[in-house]
């Protein structure tokens, strides 16, 4: 086998258990995702913002 060979099974080898991981941990974080319920936020008045007067 060419070395050229080698070195593209060995991207390739790679890349399909890296994809691999990566469907897992998707497929895990989908089924056990726990719903959220929206927290009450309560609106702030915002401060007014003073530029830097930095030279």
């Amino acid at each position: 086998m060419s070395l050229t060979m080698t070195i593209v099974m060995l991207i390739a080898g790679w890349l399909a258990v890296a994809a691999a991981m990566l469907w897992g941990v998707l497929r895990i974080s989908r089924r056990h995702h726990h719903p959220v319920e929206p927290s009450k936020v309560e609106k702030v008045e915002k401060q007014p913002t003073r530029h830097a007067t930095a030279h």
